[in-house]
């Protein structure tokens, strides 16, 4: 049975700081948050095939943090994943049937509706998926 590795980034730095909002970086807080997440991956014995990230600097700070961590695997920076809804992340998940486990780093809100979409089988049924937060799905 295939995984899918939902990791939403860590936490950023504010936007106020004139950096465009696909510029920020992670802040230290957030640095700490990734590294706890890799850790997490690692204990669990989630390391994933195949990891696809939002071309954002905070998301790809988060991943560089958790492989860092895990080991380098294969990546693609993924463009589609910024700004996506459910069904895109959907979508790009059955574009990588062949990879048994794979990671998507991204952003809410369609990080957990995606989720809810795949728990519940409704998008709006989200529960709220905190910065660095992890989950892990099963797929056919």
């Amino acid at each position: 049975m295939r995984e899918l590795i939902l990791l939403r980034h860590a936490h950023a730095e504010p936007a106020d700081n004139g950096l465009a909002d696909i510029d920020r970086p992670l802040s230290p807080h957030g640095l700490a948050e990734a590294e706890a997440a890799g850790r997490w991956l690692l204990e669990q014995r989630l390391v994933p095939d195949r990891v696809l990230c939002s071309p954002a600097r905070r998301a790809r700070e988060t991943l560089e943090a958790v492989l860092s961590l895990t080991g380098y695997v294969e990546q693609r920076l993924e463009e589609r994943i910024y700004d996506a809804t459910p069904g895109t992340l959907a979508a790009l998940v059955d574009e990588h049937r062949e990879v048994e486990r794979l990671l998507l780093v991204g952003h809410n809100p369609g990080m957990e509706r995606l989720v809810a979409l795949m728990h519940s089988g409704q998008s709006g049924d989200y529960r709220g998926m905190p910065t660095a937060s992890v989950a892990v799905l099963s797929l056919p």
